[in-house]
């Protein structure tokens, strides 16, 4: 995953024009902090950059801060979510014709001086590159939190076929082009699906290490439990849209397995004891592999369509 691509996207010799973008709601208290270490950060480079404030129905003062640190603010008339934000985040760098997208949070849990190294790794001829908690230094993480995120990464590095050590990270860079590409049918979070379907859909993707903070607990769930659901109902269904043969496959084997068991168990009864009885479990026997096979032949029919439409 750490080999530079011979061919980049985005060329060095160019100077890209990169938007900061951070998605807030009711942020007043760190919000100013935070772009005031953006800027301090980008000062010392040469990149021409914009901040953009995604304001999601703030009650506070959150977009007058904003503005009056200079970034360019669109607001949303009620809170929408983080996954509504990131598409409207996503429509509004396209517009203002971003060749990278720098994302980051407005609480300022992740350390801005690892921007550069971000952008530098884009124009390496990466697409997508995640700043990753786990392979820095992680100032607070609650403990169900930590073993969800790395059971998360291990079940997308085995979907997209790239090792993820920080699936949930919120601090990312990505190129215009993957904006463009990737659409999101997700309601509740973007991070695992943009990993997924960039992907399948073939974009490169890196990590680098950075360092994280600790901030206040997150408004993006109640428990960790909440979380969890949400989270993996969502893998789910990427796995669903782009592996239909191995997700309906999966379940159809299962489904037909059990059947076959009852079976063996009952033909073991037949030459055992003569007799077979027990006819309400040969019937489930029955109705279990025909089952299976019926989903089985459903993922073909799935994975048939899905061809066609790439």
């Amino acid at each position: 995953m750490e080999s530079i691509p011979a061919s980049s996207k985005v060329k060095p010799s160019k100077k890209p024009k990169v938007i900061i973008s951070i998605p807030a709601y009711n942020e007043e208290r760190d919000l100013g902090r935070t772009i005031g270490e953006i800027k301090e950060t980008l000062r010392e480079t040469s990149y021409h950059y914009k901040i953009l404030v995604l304001n999601d129905g703030s009650r506070d003062n959150t977009a007058k801060i904003a503005e009056e640190q200079g970034a360019m603010v669109v607001s949303h008339r009620r809170n929408k979510g983080l996954a509504e934000t990131f598409r409207t985040e996503m429509k509004e760098c396209l517009e203002r014709q971003a060749d990278i997208i720098v994302h980051t949070d407005a609480d300022g849990q992740y350390d801005p001086r690892h921007i550069p190294q971000l952008i530098a790794k884009v124009q390496q001829g990466y697409d997508l590159v995640l700043g990753s908690r786990f392979r820095g230094k992680i100032q607070y993480m609650p403990f169900t939190k930590r073993v969800g995120n790395i059971l998360f990464s291990k079940v997308l590095s085995s979907l997209a076929k790239v090792r993820i050590t920080d699936s949930t990270t919120g601090f990312r860079a990505f190129t215009s082009e993957l904006a463009r590409e990737i659409d999101f049918i997700n309601t509740f979070t973007y991070t695992q699906e943009q990993i997924i379907k960039a992907a399948k859909q073939g974009f490169r993707i890196a990590e680098i290490p950075i360092d994280s903070r600790r901030t206040r607990k997150s408004r993006l769930f109640k428990n960790p439990l909440q979380y969890a659901v949400k989270a993996w109902i969502n893998i789910f269904r990427i796995y669903r849209n782009y592996e239909p043969l191995q997700f309906f496959g999966k379940i159809g084997l299962t489904f037909f397995g059990i059947g076959i068991l009852l079976g063996v168990w009952l033909v073991y009864r037949f030459i055992t004891l003569g007799n077979v009885g027990r006819l309400p479990t040969t019937v489930l026997s029955a109705l279990f592999m025909l089952v299976g096979i019926q989903i089985v032949l459903f993922g073909f029919l799935a994975d048939m369509i899905n061809n066609r439409k790439i």
